[in-house]
């Protein structure tokens, strides 16, 4: 069974939390974590990249001097990829980079992620708490409680919070995000992982 430790919003530790066994303490395959990566990482590509081949370059429809007879190479555009100001060859153009990765896999890779967090220790359980006016110094007065000003976290949701998604879009290293949101990436991305009291129980409802 993995316990996670947990802690008021004034960082007061008060115990530790029994975390679901099928979502945090599996055996993480590292094969699969980075397959979803790949994938997360795939998916979030525009592929708008583009450049124009010979055929889309403006002028060059003289040849720039006679096929012999000159000394120099023979050239029939100053277009050609290989002058100063031409095309280029077998450059970029507009793609999908997306693909699917079984629903199986994706499940084994979060359940993976997850698992490697509690084991490392980096797995924290906060009471839930509200932030009144939604201001950005609440939620940094939590993380200095918690001594974890400075370390990347994710904090996870059971829902979402207007109020607190306002109060820490300021804060470049705390990011939000709801516990039906959670990915492979993200999880893996963070030092901390911060997951409210009332999120636990849905996580391992959602991703078992």
């Amino acid at each position: 069974m993995a316990v996670a430790k947990r802690f008021l919003q004034t960082g007061e530790a008060t115990g530790e939390v029994d975390l679901p066994g099928g979502t945090f303490g599996i055996e993480p395959n590292g094969h699969v974590m980075w397959e979803a990566v790949r994938n997360y990482l795939a998916n979030q590509r525009q592929g708008t990249a583009c450049v124009k081949s010979r055929g889309e370059k403006r002028g060059g429809g003289r040849k720039p001097w006679r096929q012999k007879g000159t000394g120099r190479a023979r050239c029939g555009t100053i277009r050609s990829p290989i002058r100063v100001g031409g095309a280029r060859a077998f450059g970029p153009k507009p793609r999908d980079y997306s693909y699917a990765v079984p629903k199986k896999v994706k499940r084994l890779a979060l359940q993976s992620a997850l698992s490697s967090k509690a084991q490392a220790g980096d797995v924290v359980v906060i009471s839930d708490f509200q932030v009144s006016e939604g201001r950005t110094r609440e939620v940094a007065g939590m993380l200095k409680g918690l001594g974890l000003t400075g370390t990347k976290c994710l904090l996870v949701l059971p829902e979402h919070d207007p109020l607190l998604a306002r109060a820490t879009r300021n804060l470049p290293d705390l990011r939000t995000l709801e516990f039906r949101l959670l990915n492979t990436y993200e999880i893996l991305q963070a030092g901390r992982l911060l997951i409210m009291e009332s999120a636990v129980a849905k996580i391992g409802e959602a991703w078992s």
